[in-house]
């Protein structure tokens, strides 16, 4: 038996990104690096500390934590490395089963005054403004999970650091054509072309991996890097380089956005890519926003906060 211990601070949340309490026979759960329960107790409230865990100094100390409760989603994360001489601590978002998308301050008004970027990039090809505004009044009623998605996409964009400034601001104009319109899992977009070498360099520095044969996954797309800096969630650049356009003077080139639940390409492979084509479902939203969430206060980076929110229906 191990003779030191070590600890675990889990805080729970909910999809509103502030702390969650009152989960009615909530389970907290510690698998160690070697797949054996450890810990399984009901406790309440938003902020639990356990204690005690088994410290192997191996792969051991790799442990998993799992929350679930009542009337909520199952949240976890793995791995969580433990040490005797530090608490370690994770954070996990916890959904209600019923819920819906909050786009409260995400109206065209709300988006207008906010963010700009994303005016621009919303704004640019429409006939006028209120053309512009009508389609997007059109994908938040009715499209909602499409939404959610590009503000997922968008947002995670905004934290990626490049040489020479960011994914989104090589965006230019969102594709709305039939067929590559914004998409739960996608979108579509011109951007500049130089954005395609920004992403090859950042590739080298070890910032992005490359994705062979990306036409497998992506009908037309000559190549496809993926971020890796965290576990889950990670933004996958797609580019259509023999789709071209000029732009107020600027060379683009067709990019497909997406994020993936898994870092490793295998595992994207065989667990999501092939999983939604067999049954028919695409990249679920709500499951990219709790797994960037999570991965990103993991990583200690600022929040995750894209312009809305998950909350359970009344």
């Amino acid at each position: 038996m191990p003779d030191q211990t070590s600890k675990i601070r889990v805080r729970i949340y909910d999809g509103t990104r502030q702390p969650l309490d009152n989960v009615k026979n909530q389970l907290i759960r510690m698998r160690d690096g070697m797949q054996k329960e450890v810990f399984a107790k009901f406790i309440g409230g938003p902020d639990i500390t356990v204690t005690d865990l088994p410290f192997y100094n191996n792969f051991g100390d790799q442990y998993a934590t799992l929350v679930s409760g009542d009337n909520y989603d199952q949240a976890g994360f793995y791995p969580v490395k433990a040490a005797p001489a530090l608490t370690q601590i994770v954070d996990l978002m916890l959904l209600p089963k019923k819920r819906h998308f909050n786009f409260a301050g995400a109206d065209w008004q709300g988006i207008s005054g906010s963010d700009p970027q994303l005016l621009a990039i919303l704004t640019t090809g429409a006939a006028s403004e209120a053309a512009a505004q009508n389609r997007y009044e059109d994908l938040l009623e009715n499209h909602s999970s499409s939404l959610a998605a590009f503000f997922n996409i968008c947002t995670a964009m905004k934290d990626i650091h490049l040489q020479d400034g960011g994914p989104l601001d090589y965006i230019k104009q969102l594709v709305w054509d039939t067929g590559l319109a914004p998409a739960q899992d996608r979108f579509f977009a011109w951007a500049d072309a130089r954005l395609v070498q920004q992403v090859t360099q950042a590739c080298t520095q070890g910032k992005f991996a490359q994705e062979f044969d990306p036409s497998l996954f992506h009908s037309g797309a000559t190549s496809s890097y993926k971020e890796i800096q965290f576990g889950e969630a990670n933004v996958q650049l797609t580019f259509h380089e023999n789709e071209k356009k000029n732009l107020n003077g600027i060379d683009c080139i067709l990019v497909e956005p997406d994020i993936d639940y898994y870092r490793d390409l295998g595992a994207h492979a065989l667990l999501e890519a092939l999983g939604n084509m067999l049954s028919g479902q695409k990249t679920n939203p709500e499951i990219v926003y709790v797994l960037r969430w999570m991965a990103g206060r993991r990583s200690g980076l600022p929040d995750f906060n894209p312009p809305y929110t998950i909350v359970a229906d009344v």
